[in-house]
């Protein structure tokens, strides 16, 4: 592997940008490329313009933005400035999702297990609430009642086979109704009184195959059409899930969107408007490749140390980022200054998480890296800072929005000692001096200017 040239990944922003940004805010932190973003949004939407609304015209697509991928309240209003909605899954990203604008059927409500306060505020908010489980419409009854619109996640099992490691396979997942389920839910659904209707299934995830992704299209499309002959009643929309992938890898296949969306169009014709059912709406819940490939973490290397290997050593650990220690997956890593250096040395590029898998790279080739080096981890703007934790008292990062013209606008600031603190009950206790002194004391790098 020593002296290889593999394919390498660009970054949207230099050396002097991150030291200057690094005076004001120490490391680690996830930067995001708003005009990239806003482009690949837009994008999205000109692949799948072809859609009708209920009355015919074009423009019926719409993308509820997986918040669970980056629940950021300036990333949920510079996407619904492009025209996307909000997909959640739970009270607190109904209520992040409200109050940067995003209301009504705007809202996509799918979760499972839901508690009942959950239906009640989605219900309030005027979500559309996508039902997982056929006993859930009696819950959602009696806890909240039967809103007008109302649509069921529907689960294949074995009639579809294009599970991965990260979704499993569809017999095996706890997600959605049965065949023989659906049908009968649409039937009680409208005799408790919905009268719109939609169909949602979310059976792939990071695929990069736009033939699975439009076989996916094509079983809702034909379930939908088997739903109005069997029961007489017409989908408004189909929610195509989300699981577009992205390449992690400088070598993985990129997602042709138009390509994808082409396909999706032909099943469209072939199944809908051949059975007179069109116009139904497409609607989606695409995160990862909305934000995904846009967001980087930066760190700085700590210590580098030879063993039985020889390590890297950062100041962020998976507490930033969980992706490559909890599914063995691939980031691509930068060095920042080093960019045209000879890739002739092999690392592990670690964190100092007491966990042994605390790593974002496993002999991986890079060049040769120094105590101090700066290194950025690439496609970190979904499922990123969003799945981070405080396990080993570690604290979580800074976000920065990367706007036009290079500026970094802070859009949440890292966690001090005294937020990892702040739930705990000190007040009364035998611990009330050491609170004093410890928890309202945040180190200098939390008392810096955010």
């Amino acid at each position: 592997m020593q002296g290889s040239k593999p394919i390498q990944k660009t970054v949207p922003f230099s050396l002097s940008h991150i030291e200057e940004l690094e005076k004001e805010y120490p490391t680690p932190f996830h930067v995001y490329d708003e005009e990239a973003i806003r482009a690949g949004s837009r994008r999205l939407y000109k692949a799948f313009s072809w859609v009708p609304t209920t009355d015919g015209k074009e423009g019926g697509f719409k993308n509820y933005f997986a918040v669970k991928a980056l629940p950021n309240p300036y990333i949920l209003r510079l996407l619904h400035e492009e025209g996307m909605g909000a997909d959640c899954s739970s009270l607190p990203e109904l209520l992040l999702s409200d109050a940067v604008g995003i209301k009504g059927e705007e809202i996509m409500f799918t979760s499972n297990d839901t508690p009942a306060e959950e239906f009640v505020q989605a219900k309030k908010l005027g979500a559309i609430i996508n039902l997982d489980d056929i006993t859930h419409l009696d819950f959602l009854e009696k806890i909240a009642g039967i809103p007008d619109l109302i649509c069921f996640r529907y689960n294949p099992g074995d009639d579809y086979s294009h599970g991965n490691p990260i979704i499993g396979n569809p017999s095996e997942a706890k997600y959605g109704l049965t065949h023989d389920q659906i049908l009968k839910a649409y039937q009680l659904a409208q005799q408790k009184g919905a009268t719109r209707f939609g169909l949602h299934a979310m059976i792939v995830s990071n695929q990069r195959d736009e033939k699975i992704l439009a076989d996916a299209a094509r079983l809702l499309f034909e379930l939908a059409v088997e739903i109005h002959e069997k029961t007489k009643i017409k989908v408004e929309f189909i929610n195509l899930g989300g699981g577009i992938g992205i390449p992690y890898s400088p070598v993985d296949h990129q997602v042709d969107i138009e390509d994808y969306a082409r396909r999706v169009h032909e099943h469209y014709n072939e199944i809908i408007v051949k059975n007179g059912l069109s116009p139904i709406r497409i609607v989606m819940e695409s995160g990862r490749a909305v934000t995904g490939p846009y967001g980087y973490l930066v760190s700085r290397v700590r210590h580098v140390a030879k063993k039985h290997r020889d390590y890297v050593g950062l100041d962020a650990c998976m507490a930033n980022l969980m992706r490559p220690a909890f599914y063995g997956a691939y980031h691509h890593i930068t060095v920042l200054g080093k960019e045209d250096r000879p890739l002739d040395h092999v690392y592990d590029v670690t964190g100092s998480l007491c966990e042994n898998n605390d790593k974002f790279a496993v002999q991986r080739v890079l060049p040769e890296i120094s105590p101090g080096d700066l290194m950025v981890i690439h496609e970190t703007g979904a499922h990123g800072s969003a799945m981070g934790f405080n396990y080993n008292g570690k604290l979580r990062s800074a976000e920065f929005l990367m706007q036009k013209g290079g500026r970094f606008k802070l859009i949440r600031r890292a966690e001090t000692a005294s937020d990892y603190f702040a739930t705990l009950d000190f007040e009364g206790s035998d611990f009330a001096g050491l609170a004093k002194k410890t928890v309202s004391s945040p180190s200098k790098a939390g008392n810096r200017k955010q």
